[in-house]
């Protein structure tokens, strides 16, 4: 049971020990949250915690968000710890990519348990306290592959596509209690991850298929997600935003026609 308190506001960050939920939980602190992080990794929420925290703001939850005892038992730690969830941010998530044909039921289930079953619990599970205080704000990081389909991403897309509408689903229901839901969708994002598995060329293939150009910043995300948990979105609800560069707008890309000689050659051309 959740007891509504005053005080500080309260953001549980899924995923929060490094990456884009590491990004979000330190906008949160700069504009003085109180800060739960769960994640799976216990040495890097460890390292995390140590590192982001500033006189007990900061609540470190080892949880694997596919399970659903753990989600539990992490509402009801920051429920005896502060009383009050203000906002979500459901960014756990994990990806295979394998060619559709090569994965395994196994890895099926891991992706979509983690991805989609984790959004849902954890939603389950906090969503209760801000329906107490009749306001909240939830956002979901999904993906441009959820947008649109590319390869090796059976697993991972699908999941993301689901996150997208399970945020409708619940934006629709939840508003009724002052709660917003919303997701971003990420493109390509300049994370440890990233610069550990993309190789120099599929790191020139993005920055030729991105009209900006690049990839985003883990602190570009956090700014988004951060909007929309703030006041200044008070009407936003449903929502799917992008926030890539211009990936997806891109439609299939033709990065040649991009370049200056090409656009100069076709303006030639065509008059």
């Amino acid at each position: 049971m959740f007891i509504p308190s005053e005080g500080l506001p309260v953001a549980v960050v899924t995923g929060g020990a490094r990456g884009i939920g590491l990004a979000i939980a330190m906008w949160f602190l700069a504009r003085d949250y109180r800060v739960a992080l769960l994640d799976i990794d216990r040495q890097t929420l460890e390292a995390a915690e140590t590192a982001l925290d500033n006189g007990g703001r900061v609540l470190a939850i080892p949880c694997d968000v596919s399970i659903e005892a753990q989600v539990e038992e992490a509402a009801l730690l920051v429920s005896a710890r502060w009383g009050r969830v203000d906002a979500l941010i459901n960014n756990a998530g994990v990806a295979v990519f394998k060619p559709a044909l090569d994965t395994t039921y196994a890895e099926w289930r891991s992706v979509l348990g983690t991805n989609l079953d984790g959004t849902f619990l954890c939603t389950q599970a906090f969503a209760p306290a801000m329906k107490a205080r009749n306001r909240g704000a939830i956002v979901n990081i999904a993906s441009i592959s959820g947008l649109r389909a590319s390869t090796l991403r059976i697993a991972y897309g699908t999941s993301k596509a689901a996150i997208i509408h399970l945020t409708k689903q619940y934006a629709v229901e939840l508003a009724n209690y002052g709660i917003r839901v919303n997701a971003i969708c990420p493109g390509p994002v300049e994370t440890e991850m990233a610069k550990l598995v993309h190789s120099p060329a599929i790191r020139a293939d993005y920055h030729d298929t991105i009209p900006l150009g690049r990839y985003g910043t883990t602190e570009e995300m956090a700014n988004l997600v951060g909007f929309l948990c703030s006041r200044e979105a008070s009407y936003l609800n449903g929502q799917a935003i992008g926030n890539d560069g211009g990936f997806e707008a891109t439609g299939v890309g033709l990065p040649t026609f991009r370049r200056t000689e090409g656009l100069n050659r076709i303006g030639d051309e065509t008059h």
